[in-house]
């Protein structure tokens, strides 16, 4: 979650609290799998499987048999290392780890939803020399000293537990209710104990304390770079996982991305939150990248800011591997119990090598492994990225370095976090995937979590079939198509441009439907925009259609595209939507910055 710098030296990181016991308070990946058409197809009209890669704040939670409460949460943060801090309301005083980054990126790139548009051909097109003869395929380009002073007695501040865990000093801390202001009481404490957080949010906090909550405060530990920045694990007793977003409202950019994943024993569902059912006409099938978000944003807004999609839910155990890799954990086994006497520069050579990549390596280089002396000015930074630079396998002894102490280290700040995580969908029979966005006027709910028994697995896998409708007076360019979705009605159009490529533009809502669910029983419809979907795609298709050969009626030729990659503003061109009269949409709410 973001920490951002304040005038104070920090930040109240309010802006990125989660908790589980809130809830009583309130890549570029290229994908070249594209499957065989029916018939040859050439230039843009070929097979396609897009995963669209969102970037937002991401949190993890997971759930035990025993009901314990894992929370994993992502920070992100721009500013000077002094000047960072975090705070987040907690009940007791939970269990403190540091987890990782690269865990967090896999586990986004293995769950991302992708669109797989399937193409063939009906009749026969005129010849303009782009078909080659054979299929193809074309992928687009888409896509974690810690003490506090010693109190004097009666202080109205209670130190509940501190310590150090991976690049941070942490702090609980307990007010006491009666103190005339807990707030500015914790903040002041908070202060005085080097915890810099910016005092602008602070009265967003005033409901977590009144209600018995503690805070949990983050600082990096003197000496750490804002490099070693990695997310933090905190683990509760039985409770609900939630998300105290309120806080959050203090740093919220605009339609701020919030990726939730939920470990447990059934896929889970926001309890307090809508469940949103995308309109898939409006996702851009020629590419779902350059339109995905702004349509789930819209959906979002027309649930009034307070809603989530429900974009994969499955088995979570085959995700384990996936985390931590097989060969990687045999690696480091290898590596680990080798004896490495005598062959220090080795032992370098091939544990950073292979690791340099994982959160936690730069803090271990910098404790243990010395800068090399006949290379004045060299930093850690330039000894990960190239450790064979600077020591070699010749290396037989390197004064300062203790084999056994740098691989203990490595243990503990690079492969433990790895392996806790990976733990955690070993034990879990199920994981769900969650995404929305909101801007800082929507965040006055805590969104919580929790299972349901009987509702199906989401793939987050969609296909769809586009026939190109030849004729022998029409290239395969000129030619008008029609996308069939699975659940959806077709979808009308020509060329390389979807017609709807602009949700907040069309005349269809976002959501086919939104929905509430309990945590037993069926979906409670709030409202069910199926049959507004079918109306207005039935009025767009009947203006597209052929009459005689050659002649358009809806839109006309399209020049030769290719599939665009993230970020191409030509592929958000659109032909515009026929405006349908009497339809009624959902109110979109008004916004604000935050």
């Amino acid at each position: 979650m973001t920490a951002l710098p304040s005038s104070r030296a920090l930040p109240l990181s309010l802006s990125r609290l989660l908790t589980p016991a809130l809830a009583a308070s309130g890549a570029l990946i290229a994908t070249l799998a594209g499957q065989p058409d029916a018939h040859a197809c050439g230039g843009f009209f070929c097979n396609n499987a897009q995963p669209v890669n969102q970037a937002a704040e991401r949190i993890l939670f997971s759930t035990a048999a025993d009901g314990t409460v894992t929370a994993t949460i992502q920070i992100q943060y721009a500013g000077d290392a002094e000047s960072f801090a975090w705070v987040l309301p907690v009940a007791g005083s939970p269990e403190v780890n540091v987890s990782s980054n690269l865990a967090f990126t896999r586990l986004q790139a293995a769950t991302n939803p992708q669109y797989t548009l399937t193409t063939r051909i009906e009749g026969s097109c005129r010849d303009d020399g782009f078909s080659r003869g054979g299929p193809s395929a074309n992928a687009g380009s888409v896509s974690s000293d810690a003490g506090a002073a010693s109190l004097d007695g009666g202080s109205p501040v209670t130190v509940v537990n501190s310590g150090s865990v991976g690049p941070y000093d942490f702090v609980v801390i307990s007010v006491d209710p009666s103190t005339p202001s807990p707030t500015d009481t914790a903040v002041d404490w908070l202060h005085d104990n080097d915890y810099q957080i910016d005092e602008s949010g602070a009265a967003l906090l005033e409901p977590y304390l009144a209600g018995g909550m503690n805070l949990l405060a983050f600082r990096l530990t003197k000496g750490n770079s804002t490099g070693s920045i990695r997310p933090v694990q905190i683990v509760f007793g039985p409770g609900q996982a939630s998300i105290p977003i309120r806080p959050t409202a203090v740093a919220a950019v605009a339609d701020m991305g919030v990726m939730v994943w939920v470990l447990g024993p059934h896929r889970a569902v926001p309890v307090n939150y809508f469940s949103l059912e995308l309109n898939e006409s409006l996702i851009n099938w020629l590419n779902p990248f350059s339109n995905y978000n702004a349509v789930v944003t819209e959906a979002a807004n027309q649930a009034g800011g307070q809603g989530f999609v429900t974009e994969m839910s499955g088995a979570a155990e085959p995700l384990a591997d996936t985390i931590f890799q097989p060969s990687e954990r045999a690696g480091w086994e290898s590596f680990r119990t080798t004896d490495w006497t005598g062959r220090e520069g080795e032992m370098l050579a091939s544990v950073v090598g292979n690791y340099a990549a994982y959160d936690g390596m730069l803090d271990v280089i910098e404790a243990s492994v010395p800068l090399p002396v006949d290379e004045p000015g060299v930093t850690y930074e330039q000894l990960l990225s190239c450790i064979s630079c600077y020591y070699g396998w010749e290396d037989s002894d390197v004064v300062g370095l203790t084999p056994a102490t740098f691989l203990a280290a490595v243990q503990t700040m690079v492969i433990d976090p790895m392996s806790r995580t990976r733990e955690l969908f070993l034990e879990s029979d199920h994981v769900t995937r969650f995404y929305t966005t909101m801007s800082a006027s929507e965040m006055t709910r805590d969104p919580a979590f929790d299972f349901h028994a009987s509702l199906p697995d989401v793939s987050n896998v969609h296909n769809a079939e586009r026939i190109i409708e030849c004729s022998p007076s029409l290239s395969q360019f000129e030619a008008p198509w029609r996308v069939e979705i699975p659940g959806s009605p077709t979808v009308r159009g020509f060329g390389s441009s979807w017609p709807f490529s602009d949700p907040t533009t069309s005349s269809m809502p976002a959501n086919a439907r939104i929905v509430r669910y309990e945590t037993e029983g069926p979906a409670v419809v709030s409202t069910d925009n199926t049959e507004v979907i079918a109306t207005a795609l039935a009025a767009h298709n009947a203006a597209i259609v052929t009459r005689g050969p050659g002649v358009v009626v809806g839109g006309g030729a399209s020049s030769l595209c290719s599939v665009s990659v993230a970020g191409d503003p030509s592929s958000a061109r659109g032909f515009g939507v026929l405006a349908i009269a009497g339809l009624a949409l959902v109110l979109r709410r008004r916004r604000r910055s935050a």
